[in-house]
């Protein structure tokens, strides 16, 4: 059947679709190496071990987690963000290994800074690794208190400054807690010190896998963390976190999980003039895993689709246990 000329639209879509080197052309939203921030466990020591719900991620010892970041630098990434698997026998219920200045967390970033000093070094500012019950915070009588965990936070902030890090990144989502740490770190001559503040962490089900990679899920048991991390079901509250993380001086943003909140992503890019990250968190990570083990998606694409939704959502940089993977496709591509 001919369509009349009169009828038919003038602009076809299509045309620029028709071959790659068009597609790069008009693309509206670029991936790039320089993106993304490989997140990694590190242990005391033995081997490296892979961990059972993460296929291909693995807890490094001491001895190796400089030779492993450095295939991450040569493969074009410079920032990495580092989590402890903390030893059990060094948990108590106030997490005080956390303000040990020897602790695994600080003996990691003086081997990195030392080896690579260009490659940036990220750490959280939680206490769930070394609390014996799993809470990012004191317990009080059952409850998280907050005021009494800013504290912690800030003395944990100072300990990790004083080992070189570059970043913090309080994820534990204390009220107050950002500025606390800004005020700390300044008077003690660390205003370069960055904070990555985890502005809009959900309470949310694709945790499993970083919980049992930093051995913090048989802590915490049925208990769960509703009280201080966000309701799923809302957004405009991640518009007052964003809001006063800026205010308190935080540097840039954090939203987490990353695939289910792309649009808290977008609203927080458009209201404030930080930077925002995203985490592409273990469950995230796991699902495509597990899915591609089965044959029922292509792990690459997809891995490569949804790191450059997040991009496409107004991501500045992304945290992926798969960065390692995206940055040898990106290597391939530009190759």
């Amino acid at each position: 059947m001919t369509l009349m000329t009169a009828e038919f639209p003038q602009s076809r879509l299509r045309r620029t679709r028709q071959e790659a080197w068009c597609r790069d052309l008009v693309a509206e939203t670029q991936l790039s190496v320089k993106d993304l921030i490989l997140p990694l466990f590190v242990r005391e020591k033995s081997a490296a071990r892979e961990i059972t719900a993460m296929p291909g991620v693995f807890r490094h010892s001491l001895e190796d987690v400089v030779s492993f970041c450095q295939k991450a630098y040569d493969l074009g990434i410079r920032a990495v963000a580092l989590f402890p698997y903390t030893d059990p026998s060094l948990k108590c219920e106030e997490g005080r290994e956390a303000l040990n200045p020897d602790n695994l967390m600080c003996r990691a970033t003086r081997l990195l800074k030392e080896a690579l000093p260009h490659l940036g070094v990220i750490v959280d500012v939680a206490l769930d690794p070394y609390t014996s019950h799993g809470h990012d915070g004191v317990l009080r009588r059952g409850e998280v208190a907050n005021d009494e965990t800013l504290e912690v936070l800030k003395e944990m902030a100072l300990v990790l400054a004083r080992a070189g890090v570059d970043v913090v990144a309080p994820s534990d989502m204390m009220d107050g807690r950002v500025g606390v740490i800004r005020r700390a770190l300044d008077q003690e001559g660390y205003q370069n010190v960055r904070i990555l503040a985890y502005s809009a962490k959900y309470a949310s089900a694709f945790y499993g896998p970083f919980r049992e990679a930093l051995g913090s899920q048989s802590c915490l048991g049925k208990a769960d963390k509703k009280t201080y991390q966000m309701d799923p079901a809302n957004a405009r509250e991640a518009l007052r976190e964003g809001a006063q993380d800026l205010l308190e001086g935080a540097d840039m943003l954090m939203v987490k999980p990353g695939l289910p909140y792309l649009d808290i992503i977008y609203r927080l890019k458009e209201a404030f003039p930080l930077p925002i990250f995203a985490y592409q968190v273990s469950g995230e990570y796991s699902v495509l895993k597990a899915a591609a083990e089965r044959g029922w998606i292509d792990y690459e694409k997809a891995v490569m689709e949804t790191l450059l939704g997040f991009k496409r959502a107004g991501a500045s940089a992304i945290l992926s246990y798969a960065a390692l993977d995206a940055a040898e496709l990106l290597k391939k591509d530009s190759g």
